[in-house]
């Protein structure tokens, strides 16, 4: 009997593959990096063929770590950025076009236009959605209308679009041999096109876009015991294991935080922030700038669904420093730069790179430092850094409570940013409430694995998987309430500066 469940982990940043075992433990794991490209300002792409390799790189190499094959997996699951966006030819397997990633904001007179002419209203009601770059629906237009020959090919039947996690199934199950195109209802979620109460895809939204419905893959469950096809023997899993999950990113990060009941809520600390409350079977559509999306849908089980706060900058603006500032030399360096000081010092950094995301949906805002003086030191701006990860938190957790009605009593955490003990500490000051990190602190990856493992029977409830749920670290606030308002009080004033930079 197989033994393990594997999830393949498409990131922003990078790929992964994960082996865990029945009790939710990893026991395997390896990681590579992809090139971010960045052809002009706003402008963010990825090489999907370059995406591709790297999975399979990962996988075989996690196998070997772990000397295991496929006879040992019980199932596989993917988990993706969701939006990033991928037109590629289904007879011979070659891209169009690089990925257009879920930051780039080359749509945004797209976005704009659709809000002008009401059309927008249409997608808010239907999709759960602002018209917004964020999203795929704009990012397939685009290609379609700047991509020599993609609209032809498109009405032919030969181009056809997918988020990551359909390019890996496709490739993974023939490619150009017999490939499957699919998704899952968390994707489809995350494009303009799909009806929230039909989960299918929608003709009018389809008509907003001039989207022919061929280039669509079919929209699947979350965890589907059918499965979406088989991996081949020719392929980096070296034999037949049956693909039986996909979720975006977010979605599985809030199974494998066993989020299943209405109130419970997790915040993923990746590339952006994503904070995802689960409202159940109910569709609660937001009056105060979040989204409305699909949680995940089990097998023939009614969908849940979850209000999102989705922040586009936040392990990045780390990143930044690192990369573009060189004021660090790695992720970990801005914990100890940072605890350098006492206090922001007047600081704030609002990093809008690629305008903002939840609550305030402004593509015209870009990135500021502001309340500088001769005073402040290379601690500050880092200590300015980590503290706008979680002033963003903040907007949407308010943001939550004024949609919900719901306090939140406490903040599950995850994602690579967890690490930064300070940052977590401050999270948990600027909140007003705990903050929790589990064992396994990469929940995406589990969460798919989960979603993989339930369609095969490997665990037999959801009851099962949070008895796996278990606390490593929990932060208690600190700061006074004063502090915390006065705080909070800055940030929004430097938010205030970032808007109106850009015009549409």
């Amino acid at each position: 009997m197989a033994d393990f469940v594997g999830a393949i982990d498409q990131g922003t940043t990078s790929t992964r593959f994960m082996i865990f075992d029945h009790g939710g433990n990893e026991i395997a794991r390896h990681q590579l990096e992809h090139e971010q490209i960045l052809p002009r300002a706003g402008w963010v792409e990825h090489n999907p063929t370059e995406i591709w390799e790297r999975t399979r790189a990962v996988i075989e190499t996690a196998l070997t770590k772990a000397n295991l094959q496929h006879s040992d997996l019980a199932g596989l699951g993917i988990t993706n950025q969701r939006e990033t966006t991928v037109v590629w030819n289904r007879r011979t397997g070659r891209p169009y076009h690089n990925a257009i990633v879920w930051q780039d904001t080359r749509t945004d007179a797209i976005a704009a236009a659709l809000d002008r002419d009401g059309r927008g209203d249409v997608i808010r009601r239907k999709a759960g959605l602002p018209p917004a770059t964020y999203f795929a629906g704009g990012k397939i237009q685009w290609i379609l209308e700047n991509v020599p020959g993609v609209r032809e090919a498109a009405e032919a039947g030969d181009a056809i679009f997918g988020t990551t996690d359909s390019w890996l199934l496709w490739n993974l199950t023939g490619g150009r041999d017999g490939g499957v195109h699919v998704t899952d209802v968390t994707n489809a979620s995350r494009t303009m096109l799909m009806d929230l109460e039909t989960l299918d895809w929608d003709d009018e939204l389809l008509s907003f876009f001039d989207i022919p419905r061929a280039m669509l893959p079919e929209i699947r469950p979350s965890s589907d015991p059918r499965g979406y096809g088989t991996t081949r023997a020719s392929g980096p899993v070296g034999g037949e294991v049956m693909l039986t999950a996909a979720l975006g990113d977010q979605q599985a990060a809030t199974v494998g935080q066993v989020c299943f009941e209405p109130g419970q809520a997790k915040n993923t600390y990746g590339t952006g922030n994503f904070l995802l409350l689960n409202t159940g079977e109910e569709l609660v559509r937001s009056e105060h700038g979040l989204l409305t999306t699909v949680c995940y849908k089990f097998g023939d089980a009614k969908p849940v669904y979850a209000l999102e706060g989705s922040i586009a900058v936040t392990g990045s603006a780390v990143q930044w420093l690192r990369d573009q500032l060189g004021i660090i030399s790695g992720a970990a360096q801005s914990e100890a730069l940072a605890r350098q000081v006492d206090d922001n010092g007047g600081v704030y950094f609002v990093p809008a790179f690629s305008g903002l995301f939840a609550p305030y949906w402004r593509s015209d805002a870009r990135g500021a430092i502001v309340g500088l003086s001769r005073y402040n030191t290379n601690a500050h701006l880092a200590r300015a850094t980590l503290e706008s990860i979680c002033y963003q938190s903040r907007d949407v957790v308010e943001a939550m409570r004024q949609d919900s009605g719901v306090a939140l009593e406490v903040l599950r955490v995850d994602g690579g940013v967890t690490a930064n003990e300070l940052c977590m500490q401050l999270q948990a000051d600027i909140l007003g409430v705990p903050v929790s990190r589990p064992v396994v602190a990469e929940t995406t990856a589990l969460g798919a694995a989960y979603a993989a493992g339930l369609a095969t029977g490997f665990w037999k409830s959801t009851a099962e998987l949070e008895s796996n749920w278990q606390e490593d670290a929990r932060w208690l606030p600190e700061w006074d309430d004063e502090r915390r308002e006065k705080g909070y009080a800055g940030w929004k004033k430097a938010v205030a500066r970032t808007l109106d930079w850009v015009e549409i």
